[in-house]
């Protein structure tokens, strides 16, 4: 299995989730760019990110959509729609949940 990417509530909650099976690659291009966030997503482990770090995640998946494949593309659509999601609500996270 690979990377999902859920909205989790401060208790641990899930409310949604995306598994898209272009996510690991979406990181992987991530961290072969450097970009500090979504390039540090951990494959194997829970990555946390909270409505303040969505300031700076949100233009990297932004950043990734040119010049990507249509399938990464279509992950970084799902992956923003699970932004808003956090964005709108206190205690919210967006997690990537690897392996």
């Amino acid at each position: 299995m690979g990377i999902s990417v859920q909205v989790r509530t401060f208790a641990g909650t899930v409310e949604a989730t995306c598994v898209h099976p272009a996510i690991a690659a979406l990181c992987g291009r991530a961290a072969s760019q450097n970009l500090p966030l979504l390039g540090c997503v951990d494959p194997y482990d829970d990555t946390v990110f909270n409505r303040l770090q969505l300031r700076v995640l949100i233009p990297e998946l932004r950043a990734l959509t040119d010049g990507s494949a249509a399938e990464e593309a279509e992950a970084v659509h799902e992956i923003l729609a699970l932004t808003a999601q956090v964005e709108r609500r206190a205690h919210r996270y967006l997690v990537f949940n690897g392996d």
